[in-house]
């Protein structure tokens, strides 16, 4: 990295070519960054403070921190990496562009508000925002009772009434594993149409279905109690479960070319992702992605790993980098004009032409 330059962050100097910036302060972002400045890495992390799970009541899946509220998750992971060096700045990047020229700045990454980061290395761990449909009062219970994952809020849920609202072919497989966590479970057609093969599922399995669509949510004492349909009628419920649409956070990746691409399940657009390969890697040299940016699926315990799993490859494309630019600095060194008639060369030189005979001496 480039020590001359420097700038002040939280009274401290810091390097002005960060090793490598992080965009995403959630479970991948800080994991990458960890796993970076572990590596003795200078890294920093942007973060927005709008994670994606922010309205939940805690995290699950997470060995050891199961039913941490996400907020003190990203408390404990920004104390963790202030303990190995890494920094954090509160902010949202609004661009991004790759620096000419074979410096060791090779990004640029622009915060809303004019501030400026330098780094050889780009992670990005945005997130997602999760899209729903437009029926009133989905918003305002979203991540409290009204929830799309049964892994992630199911135990909370289970042996309650439950119901689904159907938006595509993807909400009927959703039923099924609602189905698993309690008895009670209603499906409200919202647009689509179960299967011949769905209809006799759900049959099977206790299954209610009702013709909606659902024209808001009921709620008394702070609590979900039932969907109301257009009629008028109302579907008992306790949770209502949605297939939301996760858009990845990236606009300010167009300078760098990485465009979000349709993420589909059954032949039906389930939301957005950036297109990434194995440990994030893109096909933008130097830049990596970690988390929902890149898996629209993945819960904290495995976006963490993603993240992981990004910042070590990052480190490993740094070293490469570093023995690079050691070479070519040391070949620059040796065929310097200084360096060939520098004393030890020229010694080097007597020795091999001369062998005993150096200095008039023989054997």
């Amino acid at each position: 990295m480039d020590e001359q330059v420097v700038e002040k962050v939280a009274g401290r100097d810091v390097p002005g070519v960060w090793d490598a910036v992080v965009v995403g302060g959630g479970a991948a972002g800080l994991s990458g960054a960890v796993a970076l400045a572990r590596s003795l890495r200078s890294v920093v992390v942007v973060d927005a403070g709008e994670p994606r799970n922010a309205p939940a009541a805690g995290v699950h899946n997470y060995l050891s921190r199961d039913g941490v509220p996400p907020r003190e998750l990203t408390a404990l992971g920004r104390r963790e990496l202030a303990g190995y060096g890494g920094t954090v700045v509160d902010g949202e990047a609004a661009d991004a562009r790759r620096l000419p020229g074979d410096g060791p700045a090779r990004f640029e990454v622009v915060l809303h508000g004019g501030r400026v980061l330098r780094s050889r290395a780009l992670l990005v761990a945005t997130g997602a925002v999760d899209e729903l449909p437009d029926v009133p009062g989905l918003r305002e219970r979203w991540g409290r009772d009204v929830l799309h994952c049964p892994y992630c809020h199911g135990w909370e849920v289970r042996g309650q009434p439950i119901a689904v609202l159907a938006t595509s072919p993807v909400s009927f497989h959703q039923t099924l594993m609602w189905r698993q966590l309690s008895d009670e479970v209603t499906v409200v057609l919202h647009g689509a149409e179960p299967s011949p093969e769905q209809w006799e599922q759900f049959a099977a399995r206790g299954v209610a279905v009702v013709d909606g669509p659902a024209a808001g949510v009921r709620v008394q004492g702070g609590a979900l109690t039932g969907v109301q349909l257009a009629d008028g009628h109302v579907v008992p419920a306790r949770a209502l479960a949605v297939a939301s649409r996760p858009l990845v956070r990236a606009g300010f990746l167009a300078g760098l070319g990485l465009r979000p691409v349709d993420v589909e399940v059954m032949g039906h657009v389930v939301g957005s992702a950036l297109p990434a390969g194995p440990a994030g890697a893109t096909d933008v040299p130097g830049l990596r992605v970690a988390g929902n940016a890149a898996d629209l699926v993945a819960q904290v315990g495995s976006s963490a790993a993603a993240g992981v799993l990004a910042g070590a490859a990052l480190n490993a494309d740094l070293v490469a980098d570093d023995a690079a630019r050691a070479v070519a600095a040391r070949r620059a060194r040796d065929s310097s004009p200084a360096a060939v008639f520098a004393p030890r060369s020229e010694a080097a030189v007597a020795a091999r032409v001369l062998g005993a005979r150096a200095h008039g001496t023989s054997a």
